[in-house]
């Protein structure tokens, strides 16, 4: 199961929001629509779930759930219903979602981002509690996966979340302004140094300084950042004082650091000095179960549609750019195609497709990947140990059973014939 939050107040006087794993608290108004289709206000990426499934409304006895003849119906607490006051607690069910009714916004905090994929969802999970802690987290993974994104998260989670959240790009700075950058300068320390500036570690006092593509970080200088993260302390171009530092390292890299270090382009005592926590953000193509949610996001962002056709054919494609592509391509399709719902023969205008021996182009399948493989592995483990009981291994792996039937027809997975080379009897 999906586990959604509903926060809203009790009574027609009070504020109501839903709350998503996610996404940020949303106010729902004097009425909220759930389904599907992007004209709805909450829409789920559940094939089970219809294209307008239910609605909560403001009443003055307070909100009332009505189905919308959905196809699989709208469960409150176990029970279909068509419509039904909901109070503080309730579990609302549609189709393999449910969310959960409740009065009060002080909800433990989270990441606010969550992954159908398995192995990283279960990474998400775990940064909950390490965005609290002070330690420094290193982002591994391809351009355009989202790493800043990551790294804003954990930074409204911790403890400096009322501090700021300063971001430098290291790849964008030239040698000669990387130093200033980072710790500041005094006037006249060299041309064109016409005041005092600040760097980035002291812009950043009291919260989070995010190192963007740390890997392109001059060799020369990055004895400096080590002593300046070691020591707490940093000096300003030209100037002959310290300044105590307070700042927490966020660092993230497309680079395959252990090799650079390997190959004497990057200090191996910085490299550690970094990696005390290492989360992996994996590529598009290594978590297709989230492309729906997030075509669906950027398609409400942008206010443009896709046909079934289109979504089907895009899912495909092998995105290189990964999540700033897809981002990339609504926005195009919101230029290009203002007035009309995007077909299957307007992809070509949007996305940059392979070519054919004869010129054409083709959306090609993506090649299965090292977690894919990984993830057929952990299927396969679950439905052993649950005796090919579906629905309690889709619980044991935290998806919807829909998600996993797809897996199990994705990977091809004999259920009758994994028992009995396994020498299991199905129940």
């Amino acid at each position: 199961m999906i586990t959604r939050t509903i926060q809203t107040g009790c009574t027609s006087d009070e504020t109501a929001y839903l709350k998503m794993a996610s996404r940020s608290p949303i106010e729902i108004g004097d009425f909220i629509t759930i389904g599907r289709d992007l004209a709805n206000q909450l829409i789920l990426p559940d094939d089970s779930v219809s294209l307008r499934h239910a609605r909560i409304e403001k009443k003055p006895k307070g909100y009332l759930l009505r189905d919308l003849r959905s196809r699989n119906g709208s469960h409150l607490n176990g029970t279909r219903v068509l419509e039904a006051i909901v109070t503080d607690g309730d579990r609302i069910r549609l189709g393999e979602t449910e969310l959960v009714f409740s009065s009060t916004i002080d909800l433990p905090p989270s990441l606010g981002l969550s992954s159908q994929n398995l192995l990283w969802n279960e990474q998400l999970r775990r940064m909950d509690s390490i965005a609290t802690s002070d330690l420094p987290i290193l982002l591994i993974g391809p351009s355009g996966t989202g790493k800043e994104v990551l790294a804003q998260e954990l930074h409204r989670l911790s403890a400096r979340a009322e501090g700021a959240f300063v971001s430098v790009n290291c790849s964008a700075l030239t040698e000669s302004l990387v130093e200033s950058e980072l710790f500041g300068h005094v006037r006249g320390s060299f041309t064109g140094a016409s005041s005092d500036r600040k760097g980035a570690f002291e812009t950043a006092r009291g919260g989070s300084l995010f190192l963007d593509e740390i890997g392109d970080l001059p060799l020369e200088l990055q004895p400096k950042l080590l002593r300046a993260l070691e020591n707490r302390q940093i000096r300003p171009v030209g100037s002959d004082r310290t300044i105590e530092t307070d700042v927490r390292i966020l660092a993230a890299t497309h680079h395959p650091l252990k090799q650079k270090v390997a190959e004497g382009l990057f200090r191996a005592d910085l490299y550690f000095r970094l990696n005390v926590v290492q989360n992996e953000v994996p590529a598009l193509v290594d978590r297709m179960e989230d492309f729906e949610s997030l075509l669906y996001h950027f398609a409400r962002v942008y206010r443009v549609g896709f046909s079934f056709e289109a979504i089907q054919a895009l899912k495909r494609h092998t995105w290189p750019g990964n999540v700033r592509e897809l981002k990339n391509v609504v926005a195009r399709a919101k230029a290009y195609f203002p007035n009309h719902q995007v077909e299957e023969i307007d992809l070509p205008n949007l996305v940059e497709l392979p070519k054919t021996d004869d010129g054409s182009t083709v959306l090609a399948k993506p090649t299965r990947s090292l977690i894919r493989e990984i993830e057929n592995e952990m299927i396969r483990a679950r439905l052993l140990a649950n005796g090919g009981n579906q629905r309690r291994t889709a619980v044991d792996l935290g998806m919807p059973k829909s998600t996993l039937h797809d897996r199990i027809r994705t990977y091809g997975i004999n259920i009758e014939r994994l028992l009995e080379e396994a020498g299991i009897k199905k129940p």
